[in-house]
């Protein structure tokens, strides 16, 4: 009972929202101290009781707007229950100065159109009534976790809703993309301080590299680029041009997912040796033996994460040991097919920056788990 309030909300700011309700109940100095600021400022919110009007939400509705940096999880998805728990608290958020917002949904799709409500939403509180903040102060949204596809509408609405946005992430790797390159060129046009992009391959062009080729842009921090099928469509950025960006944001930082459903046959125009490449995933179980060199041979200076999905086999093997040799920053190493212990030795050694790896001698059940060194 003799904790300072600041020292109590620090402690309740580690606690569920749930968990916040049964604190706020066990006496009248926990309950007052459970509306101090900082027990809001970063919370996430589970939307999964399948009840419309959540007792916890609905205990705690007036202070969602002292919330700063919110994440917002939908289980189950198809239940409208869910989404529009959601959705009240989205209009409660972003009735104060919220900074951040993560929007994430867990559980199956049924329906491709599932959600969609939830984006519409969205679009709705960021253009609320002018007594609302609305998305003015918003400068971080993640939108990789929604599984349905986003509208080309709702990006425009987020850039000038949102001028101060420093980081918008809608690579969230559906079937589809409707975001054409025309949008990410106004979007970059109307956030001026944005310095984190992410988006799907197929969102780019010469005009949104010219616009990122600015002198007046701030620097260009990090890039995600998700590469699927649609990909193989579109040119795809010459060397040279990841050569031009590589120098006018020298603290540029690029993570590359290419998709399986994009042809084995485009990698290699995707892989140009001038992306200042960071993270790298690719996703198909076939061989993978020649992009592995490639890897090796391009990015060694930078790489500290891959993600490799392929087939096993003594050529790959050896293509792995290289890239250990080389790639002494590598952080992260993921390999889901089975390798050699002289693969895994080779990581141990030759990365004194490793830290996690999933490496295995032999098949273990899904999923596999990886080892973190401590």
């Amino acid at each position: 009972m003799e904790f300072p309030e600041e020292v109590l909300a620090h402690i309740f700011s580690y606690l569920s929202v749930k968990e916040r309700d049964s604190a706020s109940a066990v006496c009248r100095r926990w309950s007052q101290s459970m509306s101090h600021p900082r027990v809001w400022r970063y919370t996430e919110i589970r939307c999964e009781t399948g009840e419309q009007e959540d007792p916890a939400l609905q205990h705690f509705s007036s202070l969602l707007p002292l919330v700063r940096h919110l994440k917002i999880t939908v289980s189950s998805l198809s239940d409208p229950a869910n989404r529009s728990a959601a959705l009240s608290v989205l209009r409660l958020a972003t009735s104060g100065p919220l900074r951040t917002l993560t929007l994430s949904c867990s559980g199956g799709v049924p329906l491709f159109y599932s959600g969609h409500d939830l984006e519409e939403g969205l679009e709705a509180a960021l253009t609320a009534a002018p007594e609302h903040v609305g998305g003015a102060f918003l400068s971080h949204l993640d939108l990789r976790g929604v599984p349905f596809t986003l509208s080309q509408s709702l990006v425009r609405v987020l850039a000038r809703q949102s001028p101060n946005l420093r980081s918008l992430l809608v690579n969230n790797q559906t079937l589809v993309c409707k975001v054409e390159p025309e949008a990410v060129v106004e979007v970059l046009g109307l956030c001026p301080l944005l310095n984190t992009l992410g988006l799907f391959y197929t969102s780019l062009s010469q005009k949104v590299v010219d616009e990122l080729l600015l002198p007046q842009r701030c620097p260009l921090l990090a890039m995600e680029l998700y590469c699927e099928r649609f990909a193989k469509y579109i040119p795809p950025l010459e060397d040279s041009v990841w050569a031009g960006l590589k120098h006018r944001h020298p603290g540029l930082k690029v993570s590359l997912i290419l998709d399986h459903t994009l042809p084995m046959d485009h990698f290699s125009s995707v892989l140009q040796p001038s992306v200042p490449l960071q993270h790298l995933e690719l996703l198909t179980f076939t061989d993978l033996v020649q992009q592995t060199h490639l890897v090796t041979q391009s990015y060694s200076h930078a790489l500290e994460t891959i993600i490799l999905q392929t087939t096993s086999s003594p050529e790959l093997d050896s293509a792995l040991h290289s890239l250990a040799a080389a790639c002494s920053l590598l952080r992260e190493v993921h390999c889901y097919c089975v390798v050699s212990c002289d693969v895994i030795r080779a990581f141990k050694d030759c990365c004194p920056l490793l830290w996690r790896y999933t490496l295995k001698t032999r098949k273990e059940p899904h999923p596999w788990r990886c080892t973190v060194i401590k």
